[in-house]
């Protein structure tokens, strides 16, 4: 069983990282501001999620599950509010393309 939970969090982990990845590389390669956050705010959240379920397994204790998954919904409600304000204030300056 935990040769089994540790392919899980491997491959968890590893799917994570290369969202990670993948939004990093939308946030260099896109041409506007807009599709940019869109890369990176969607990727990283993701990302993020995926390194949580792979963390979850290995964790002691279901307060330590709770705070990772806390963690996790902060940074979505994070992630979301920072973008939205930057995707405004870029949208109000005309930067559109």
């Amino acid at each position: 069983m935990s040769a089994a939970l540790d392919l899980f969090s491997i491959v968890a982990m590893v799917a994570g990282a290369f969202f990670f990845l993948a939004g990093t590389v939308g946030l260099l390669r896109f041409p506007d501001p807009l599709t940019r956050l869109h890369a990176l705010t969607k990727a990283d959240n993701l990302g993020l999620g995926l390194v949580v379920l792979g963390l979850l397994p290995r964790v002691d204790s279901l307060a330590g599950g709770f705070k990772l998954v806390l963690i996790w919904l902060l940074a979505l409600l994070a992630g979301a509010a920072a973008s939205q304000l930057i995707g405004s204030a870029a949208w109000r300056r005309g930067m559109r393309k």
